[in-house]
């Protein structure tokens, strides 16, 4: 658990990287298609890190928790719309 909480922080410090690209070429009045091309990684970024972030949601409070938990196939089913969304 804390290796992967270490990961998603790891993730966190790259976006914040990107975003300070963002920032720096956008002071630079560098060519819009690069900007564009650099808030493209950042949107990834982001994406990937929602989906990863929804899908321990998932597994480690929506499956068997209860009267509200789904069921394990379910879970699946719905983490891959979420990779196929998200990703």
């Amino acid at each position: 658990m804390e290796r992967e909480r270490l990961k998603l922080l790891n993730r966190v410090k790259r976006i914040r990287g990107q975003i300070d690209a963002v920032e720096r070429a956008l002071a630079a009045a560098d060519e819009c298609p690069d900007v564009l091309m650099q808030l493209a990684a950042v949107r990834g970024g982001i994406n990937s890190l929602m989906a990863e972030v929804m899908e321990d949601h998932i597994r480690l409070h929506l499956v068997g928790k209860g009267k509200e938990a789904i069921a394990p196939d379910i879970a699946e089913d719905l983490i891959d719309l979420v990779r196929a969304y998200l990703k």
